[in-house]
């Protein structure tokens, strides 16, 4: 699997696991997913269609080290922001984990931007 598949198929796996958390109402759209209505109908995204979340950002400094993930989520106001933080940070470890055995843990910055 290239790098850019590998990022990419991450990035959809760590959106899929923050969004299952509760208290999470969604992932901060990005600038495409905010003009994804000026878009016509069925027009393609870049990467073959697939949606990429925006509100997750994988980077890895060098191929030993530990991924970095940086989640920006709306959060539900009738939940503290600090339990969502803490909730998205344990879920993106857990998948993580299992998807990449054996290697150093992740570090998982989570930043609440709004509330609904």
């Amino acid at each position: 699997m290239t790098d850019r598949a590998l990022r990419t198929t991450l990035t959809g796996e760590i959106g899929a696991a923050v969004e299952a958390v509760p208290g999470v109402a969604f992932l901060r759209p990005g600038l495409g997913g905010r003009l994804r209505s000026a878009l016509p109908r069925g027009a393609s995204a870049a990467n073959g269609g697939r949606a990429v979340p925006s509100g997750v950002r994988l980077s890895r400094p060098d191929e030993a080290g530990p991924w970095r993930v940086e989640i920006h989520v709306v959060a539900r106001g009738h939940v503290r922001t600090l339990d969502v933080a803490r909730d998205v940070a344990r879920a993106v470890e857990v998948r993580l984990a299992g998807l990449l055995p054996g290697q150093e843990a992740p570090k998982v910055t989570v930043t609440v931007t709004g509330l609904v």
